[in-house]
């Protein structure tokens, strides 16, 4: 979010930060661990609902498709599945994407205008009512549901590649479900970047900067920093989605084990 929102540097100087590693660096020396986990405490309370809508919302999209339990469905019926989730999760993930973002650009602003999460939203709430809390929900949908489609769909298809001649899908190991959820993340990210730095600009921009929404962010982006302005934290993003989205999938395949352990029939 810093990469993404770093203001233009003037004539004859250096941008606040020259890529990811001067970001972490510069943010771990200027204010220690917890700089980095800045904003936090809104995305980790929404988090286990948010993936417990967003696998609902992909389960949901697959049994519309199908005219019997056990049909198999093509790929492109599994993107239109997960791109179903997109839609559910953004109304949990909206909020917390705002407060995240406010919060993590006041310490490089060097304003403290909120002193956590709660405060965030109340003030949020008090300037604007739930609209102010819920700016950027159409970025986040313009974000989530391409990207939850590419996301699903890359991991069944990884699953099937995967998948010995011979084997159910169902019984692949725990290295193969890493790699296939931690792809599935690296295509999810490849999609959501450029919604995302949209997002996270027009998240943090002053109240009636941008008068026409996304439309503004990306005339501006376009006409200020160009094209490649659309990728800001490309690197920092791909560094995390590997093992983030390796370790959600496993946590959903195990979870998935145990449930029909105990509730077969569930």
């Amino acid at each position: 979010v810093r990469l993404q929102t770093q203001p233009k540097p003037q004539p004859g100087q250096p941008p606040l930060y020259s890529g990811t590693f001067d970001c972490f660096r510069k943010t771990l020396v200027g204010e220690g661990v917890r700089g980095l986990y800045r904003g936090m405490a809104a995305p980790i309370i929404g988090v286990t609902p948010m993936f417990a809508v967003c696998f609902f919302g992909f389960g949901l999209g697959k049994k519309l498709q199908q005219k019997k339990p056990d049909d198999i469905l093509t790929y492109p019926q599994l993107f239109a599945a997960g791109m179903l989730s997109g839609v559910f999760t953004t109304v949990i993930m909206a909020p917390g994407e705002r407060i995240k973002c406010l919060l993590q650009i006041q310490a490089a602003t060097g304003e403290t205008k909120y002193s956590g999460s709660l405060d965030c939203a109340k003030q949020l709430y008090r300037e604007a009512g739930i609209r102010g809390v819920y700016k950027g929900t159409v970025l986040t949908l313009m974000r989530d549901v391409p990207a939850s489609g590419m996301y699903f769909m890359t991991y069944e298809w990884l699953k099937n590649i995967l998948t010995p001649e011979g084997k159910s899908v169902s019984d692949l190991s725990v290295p193969r479900i890493l790699f296939a959820g931690g792809l599935a993340g690296i295509f999810n990210w490849a999609v959501a970047i450029p919604p995302d730095v949209l997002k996270s600009r027009f998240q943090t921009a002053p109240p009636g900067k941008y008068a026409n929404g996304f439309r503004d962010v990306l005339r501006e982006l376009i006409r200020e920093e160009g094209v490649a302005s659309l990728y800001k934290g490309f690197t920092a993003v791909m560094i995390r989605a590997f093992p983030a989205n390796a370790a959600c999938f496993l946590g959903f395949e195990v979870a998935m084990k145990f449930l029909n352990w105990i509730a077969p029939g569930l």
